[in-house]
């Protein structure tokens, strides 16, 4: 009689790609930052082996793991010493051509983020794929609760979010940012516009009306002196700098989230 050994796990990643892994995974590499802090929340301190140079958080993580090149940009060389036997990737924030070619030789799962329940389905999913199912259930409860006490502002003000300069991008409304300011009330007038992230000039700005515009810490540092900017064109427009990783980091990080929005919103 031969025996069938059940597969550790087995399923689909947020992209629809099959997925088995026999075992538990012992080595795994992370090419998103906001990924690499659940692992690590979630108590994996020995088995990542890889991550970013992005990847900031914590602190502790950073220095002593080692990088594998930008989520842009892999060093696939060092991902092949590092031996991993899982890697978790993002559709929005990895590159095609590097996926493709981890994925020939390693197990890889993709998130892609679009909204909030598919932030609450990766954590549990993450959970489940390294043994931390019991742990990622419960951040994710948490997460819930954190965020059902938050009370969107009544009315929603106009907004904008921006996340680079030179040229002027913001966030659009198919992006998890949207879903962020949504929740604390705010109505991001870039929303209708079809790219997720458009590029705009000075001139197509000047058709929107923002009440609020928030200057995001990331991917572009913004700063106070680059407020003036965009004065010109938003002359009635209040003006915040934010923290970006609380608005887009869609991991663990989001234990934090709700009450760092809460605070935001006295400013409004």
């Amino acid at each position: 009689m031969t025996l069938v050994s059940t597969p550790f796990w087995q399923g689909t990643d947020q992209m629809g790609r099959s997925l088995t892994l026999n075992t538990r995974p012992q080595r795994i590499v992370s090419l998103v930052p906001s990924q690499t802090e659940l692992l690590f929340d979630l108590g994996l301190r020995e088995e990542v082996v890889g991550i970013t140079k992005f990847c900031i958080h914590p602190a502790e993580f950073y220095k002593t793991t080692p990088k594998i090149g930008g989520t842009k940009q892999f060093k696939l060389e060092v991902i092949e010493q590092l031996q991993p036997d899982l890697i978790l990737g993002n559709k929005e924030e990895n590159y095609a051509d590097g996926i493709y070619a981890l994925a020939e030789k390693y197990p890889v799962w993709m998130s892609d983020i679009l909204n909030w329940q598919d932030a609450l389905a990766m954590i549990r999913t993450v959970g489940g794929l390294v043994g931390k199912t019991t742990q990622a259930l419960a951040m994710a409860a948490e997460i819930e609760a954190q965020f059902a006490s938050l009370s969107p502002l009544q009315p929603f003000r106009k907004a904008a979010y921006f996340i680079w300069r030179k040229p002027w991008m913001v966030a659009g409304g198919d992006t998890f940012i949207n879903e962020m300011m949504q929740k604390i009330g705010l109505h991001n007038v870039f929303a209708s516009l079809p790219a997720r992230y458009p590029a705009l000039s000075a001139e197509e700005m000047a058709a929107y009306s923002p009440e609020v515009v928030l200057l995001s810490s990331e991917p572009y540092p913004f700063q106070a002196k680059h407020i003036a900017e965009l004065q010109a064109l938003f002359p009635k427009a209040q003006f915040q700098l934010v923290d970006g990783e609380m608005f887009s980091w869609y991991g663990s990080r989001l234990l934090y989230a709700a009450k760092y929005l809460q605070n935001l919103q006295k400013y409004f």
